[in-house]
This record gives structure tokens, C-alpha cells and sequence, in this order.
């Protein structure tokens, strides 16, 4: 195989999007984009350049991670750099077309910016933008600017050439590169890469597996599920390379059936892949023999835990194990196995291709590279970032993320998932790396970060992560399936009006004994929410135990729906709106909300919010 002509073809075919002469759109087609309406604006755009006989071809991409901009299209034309379009609606799309496609009128108003050389007038360059500027896209350097059913796409824009090099080097020399890259692990705990490497290598066995471990289930975490969709093939290089270097001939990538558009596009770009001679027999011409399976995962929480993931694989109930022997030395039916997760694998394929000394230019000491994170919550720039390890979460919430949205105050963001802790906006310039946020009460996790504002309820927080845990918990150990319920009992019973001035303590005592006996990391990492929770926002919790009182105005058992008459107009919206019947009032004048009737739904005030703000929480309930 000539690899170097497979690369000149494939850069013949992406510079025949990027340089045409007709004009190209580019659709944001991940998961966000079809969720905000991508599909339609696609139909759309089509649709008018039939009616109008305009040539122009439509490419669907990934996401560039600016979730909160979709739908977001890239319209590239001849002699100008490719303009970037947020928040499109059918109105603008056919506007577009007419205006921009066939005219040259670019409606900068309803830019976002222009990237590659050359400049339109009014319109920024999108890389320095406040929500870019920051970041440093090594892992998504390809996510929203091609198409990720085409592997020449990937090829063209340095693919494979990681591979190309591993496999003319000795395994063993791949092994030292990515222990000098000082990769750790993506998806939760920070292992060395290449420490897990060698462990394996060492084992003497005649069969051994890799598996990437892509079963995301942190709730507002989706940087996984991002990647697979916009840039498989980044994944799948770093795959093949892991199993060269480690001595492996079959592996998995395990993937949880709620991601059908990140499964589709792995299915395809394996065919791809295997068409190309990237996989399966004697690869590249080298003499190895590889190749990768997908198990399709139930949706469990618990089987992203690595010997959890193994039991799935083999057919049985997905539960963790003890450890020793760690799958390293004893996994996948009973063999030598290593874990990575995607974020890890889309790495290995960076250190092989740019080399060790450039992947850990940027980074902390003992946290190297970069990092890929889910903003979520009260904030303005939600979506996918990518930014160095020791990047502070000041950086992160306030200069890439905008803010907290609505004008409201930060209070505080939860880091790591459901095994992770909230941090407080005293320690707002906590570094974002492993030793950091540990010191802090957190974990890196996988890295989903959740931004709360200040109407936020920490104890509300804790219970919501608890709740989802002792729900994913797979209950074969006692302390995490009985003590997790008694945790949420507890809080329950705290948001309710029924704390006792003793929960707090037996809060403390459950975390401990859980966290020191739990099976698994996941059930160890459980009690994370509520211990940060209590550390940071102990007076949250003595208010709602001691006053019966929730300070944010958010539990529903302690709080009121009330009208403010001197700003209430008497429209009628909320009382037409109420599905009991609990608002009364004549029209233009102030309205009442009878307490017995009322079932704090909350329709009332997200009616009124925004027009005359005249209703209010308030805490305690009043009679």
C-alpha cells in the first residue's frame, strides 16, 4: 500500500470543499445540531437552491462544540475565507441562500466568524472569539470542519500518519513515547497510559485485548459521544496503535446503545477503515493483524467501571470485581487487557503523531496536554472546550463559558460527574488537574462540569447526584447499594422538612464508611457530592434542618408560590395557566394564590418571569 498517495488523493478531495468553485455549506449534524434543528435547515437550504436553480453542495459535519450557537452552517465561497453561521432558523437559511450562496451580501450581522486565510469586512476571525480564544483545540481539531463519513477527509488533515510511523517503529519504543508524553488516563482516575502499557505488555499470555471504554453516562457529560460523532477515526488510529504497541490482535469499543449517531458513524468508519487497509490483516503492509468489535452496552452507569465493562462483554451481568488481579494481568476472559477511554485513545493518536515533546508543551507538571470538558448548567457558552490541564476554572466558567447566564451570581460548579464534588466560588481559581481538584474535594473525572447560579439549592445538588447513583447502583456490595439509600433517605428528609439536627453527622459517618469499603471507584466516589456539599455549604444545610428553610427558595416541600401585588397587572395569564385552579383575581387587578389549592408546578412564574416578574418563591411556606 502507498500511504502517501492514499494521503495525496484524499487532499485532492478535501481541497475540492474548501477551495470550489461553487459555493459548499457545511451543517452541523452531531447530535446538538440535529436536536436544535440542523435536519430542517438542511431540507431547507436544499430545497431553495432546487426551486432556484443554484448549485451548491450541502456536507454534514460534527460539532465544533459551540452547542449553545445551534444550528450552526459554514458557508465556503470562491475568494472568500468560509463564514460560520450560529443560531440559523428556516427565515435565515432561505435568506442565506438568496443573499449569500447566489448573492454577496454575507449578512455579517448574523455572523460568527470567518476561519483560514483572507478576511470579509465586519465579520471576526471565529478562533478569537471570547469562547475560543482561550482554548487550545488539539483533541477537537478536526470536530465541525469535516465530514466524518469520510475517511479522506481524515487522511488529508494528518490521519493515520500516527499509525504510518508506530507501525515502522518496535512496540516497545511506542510504549516509551507515550510514558514521555505523560498522558494519563481521560476517563477518571489519571493512570499513566504508559505505565497500563508496559503493566501488560509484561504479562506473559498467548491472547490479550484492548478495549476503549466509550460507555459515558455522567449526567451533562457528552465530550465522548461528541468526538465518536464528529471524528471517529482520531479514536481509531489511537486504537490501532494501543494495540500494536501493547501485542494485541483483538479488541472492543465498548459504546452504550443511547448514542445511535456515535455508533452509526464507528460502524462506518470501521468499514472505511478495513476497505483502506487501516484494519485487519497485515495492516499498511506491516505483518499485523488487528481488529475491533463494538459492544453495543444496556445503558448501565456501573459498566463504566473498566472489570464491570469486562463482565458485560463476557455476557454476564455487568457488576464490579475486586482488584487484585487488575485487568491488566488478569481482564477479558481471564487475559492480559487494557482499558482506555476515548478522550485517552484520540491522545495516543496526537503523541504519535506530533510526538511527546509537543503533546506536553502544554499542560501542568503532573497533568500533561490538554483536556476536553461538557459545559453545562447556568452558563452562556454551553457546549464541548478543549483547554490545557492547569487551565483555572475562572478561565474556564468566565472568560470561555461567558459567564453565568441571566445576570446571576456563580456559586458554584460540580466537577467529575456523579463520583465528583461541587466547588464553591471561593475556590473559583482552583487549577483544572488531577492534584488540584482533588485537594479541592473533586475529581477530574471524565469531564463534565456542571455551572449552578445562585438560585441554586446545594442540598437539593447532593440529593439529585445521589438519587441518580443509588438508582445505577448495581447493588452487589452492602455499603454502596444499602448505605447509598440511607444517604438519600436522609437528604430526602432534609429537603422535606424532616432533617434532624443528628443527619448531618450520620451523613459524615455513611460517606466515610462507604468511601472506605465500597467494591468499585464508582460506589467509593458516591458519597463525593454530599461530603463537598457539606464542607462548602454547611449552612445550606443547618437552614433547611434547624429553620425548615431552603435559602435558595428551591425545595419544593419548604417553599411558596406567591404574587407580589404592587407589581401584579392582573392580565390573567397565570390564572388561565393553573392547572388546579389555585390563582383568583379580577382582571387588572392584583391576583392571589390560594396555598391549600396550589401544587407548585411553577407554571405561574415561568409565565410571568420575563413580562412582570410578580411572582416569587419564597421560603418558609407561607399558610
Amino acid at each position: 500500500m502507498d500511504f502517501n498517495k492514499l494521503v495525496h488523493n484524499a487532499e485532492k478531495e478535501l481541497n475540492l470543499i474548501y477551495n470550489s468553485e461553487k459555493p459548499v455549506v457545511l451543517i452541523g449534524s452531531a447530535t446538538c445540531g440535529k436536536s436544535a434543528g440542523s435536519e430542517e435547515i438542511t431540507s431547507v437550504i436544499q430545497e431553495e437552491c432546487i426551486k432556484n436553480d443554484i448549485e451548491c453542495k450541502l456536507v454534514k459535519v460534527g460539532c465544533i462544540g459551540l452547542c449553545y450557537a445551534e444550528p450552526i452552517i459554514t458557508i465556503i465561497k470562491a475568494n472568500n475565507p468560509p463564514v460560520f453561521y450560529g443560531n440559523v432558523t428556516v427565515e435565515l437559511a432561505k435568506e442565506l441562500v438568496h443573499k449569500y450562496i447566489s448573492g454577496e451580501d454575507p449578512l455579517t450581522d448574523h455572523a460568527l466568524g470567518t476561519i483560514g486565510k483572507g478576511k470579509i469586512e465586519n465579520i471576526p476571525n471565529l478562533w478569537t472569539l471570547p469562547v475560543l480564544k482561550p482554548q487550545v483545540r488539539r483533541i477537537l481539531r478536526n470536530c465541525g470542519l469535516i465530514d466524518p463519513y469520510n475517511i479522506n477527509h481524515y487522511l488529508a488533515r494528518g490521519g493515520y500518519s500516527g499509525l504510518n510511523e508506530a507501525l515502522k517503529m518496535e512496540p516497545e519504543d511506542i510504549v516509551e513515547k507515550v510514558k514521555q508524553s505523560g498522558l494519563r488516563g481521560r476517563g477518571g482516575a489519571g493512570f499513566p497510559t504508559g505505565i497500563k502499557w508496559q503493566l501488560c505488555r509484561d504479562e506473559e499470555s498467548d491472547t490479550k485485548y484492548l478495549i476503549c471504554n466509550a460507555d459515558e453516562g455522567d449526567p451533562g457529560a457528552f465530550m465522548n459521544r461528541s468526538l465518536l460523532e464528529s471524528d471517529p477515526h482520531s479514536i481509531l488510529e489511537g486504537i490501532v496503535i494501543a494495540a500494536y504497541a501493547i501485542g494485541v490482535e483483538k479488541g472492543y469499543i465498548y459504546c452504550r446503545a443511547e448514542y445511535p449517531l456515535a455508533l452509526k458513524t464507528l460502524y462506518h468508519a470501521i468499514s472505511q477503515m478495513k476497505d483502506a487497509g487501516f484494519l485487519g490483516e497485515n495492516i499498511l503492509d506491516s505483518g499485523f493483524n488487528f481488529d475491533v468489535k463494538i459492544k453495543v452496552g444496556a445503558g448501565a452507569f456501573v459498566c463504566g467501571e473498566e472489570t464491570a465493562l469486562i463482565a458485560s462483554i463476557e455476557g454476564k451481568r455487568g457488576t464490579p470485581r475486586t482488584r487484585p488481579p487488575f485487568p491488566t494481568t488478569s481482564g477479558l476472559w481471564g487475559k492480559p487487557t487494557v482499558i482506555n477511554n476515548v478522550e485517552t485513545m484520540a491522545s495516543v493518536t496526537l503523541v504519535m503523531q506530533k510526538g511527546p515533546s509537543e503533546f506536553s508543551k502544554v499542560g501542568s507538571e503532573d497533568s500533561k496536554g490538554t483536556k476536553t470538558f461538557s459545559m453545562v448548567g447556568d452558563i452562556y457558552h454551553t457546549g464541548l472546550i478543549e483547554v490545557p490541564l492547569g487551565t483555572t476554572l475562572r478561565e474556564v466558567i468566565f472568560a470561555i463559558g461567558g459567564g453565568v447566564a441571566n445576570g446571576k451570581k456563580f456559586k458554584a460548579v460540580q466537577v467529575g460527574g456523579p463520583s465528583g464534588g461541587c466547588i464553591p466560588k471561593d475556590f473559583v481559581d482552583t487549577r483544572i488537574d488531577y492534584s488540584s481538584l482533588n485537594v479541592a474535594g473533586a475529581i477530574m473525572g471524565s469531564g463534565g462540569m456542571v455551572v449552578m447560579d445562585e438560585d441554586s439549592c446545594m442540598v437539593d445538588v447532593a440529593h439529585y447526584f445521589l438519587k441518580f447513583t443509588q438508582n445505577e447502583s448495581c447493588g452487589k456490595c452492602v455499603p454502596c447499594r444499602l448505605g447509598t439509600k440511607q444517604m438519600l433517605d436522609i437528604l430526602t428528609d432534609i429537603t422535606e422538612g424532616r432533617g434532624r439536627k443528628d443527619d448531618i453527622n450520620l451523613l459524615k459517618e455513611l460517606s466515610n464508611a462507604i468511601k472506605d469499603s465500597s467494591l468499585c471507584g464508582l460506589g467509593q466516589g458516591y458519597p463525593n457530592p454530599v461530603l463537598t456539599t457539606l464542607r462548602y455549604f454547611m449552612p445550606e444545610y443547618e437552614a433547611h434542618i434547624n429553620d425548615k428553610v431552603c435559602p435558595a427558595n428551591y425545595c419544593k416541600e419548604l417553599i411558596s408560590y406567591v404574587i407580589m401585588p404592587e407589581k401584579c397587572t392582573g392580565c390573567r395569564l397565570c390564572l388561565k395557566s393553573c392547572p388546579v385552579g389555585a390563582i383568583t383575581g379580577e382582571k387588572k387587578q392584583p391576583h392571589f394564590i390560594n396555598q391549600k389549592k396550589c401544587i407548585k408546578c411553577g407554571t405561574c412564574m415561568d409565565l410571568c418571569q420575563g413580562k412582570f416578574d410578580s411572582i416569587k418563591r419564597v421560603s418558609p411556606p407561607v399558610e
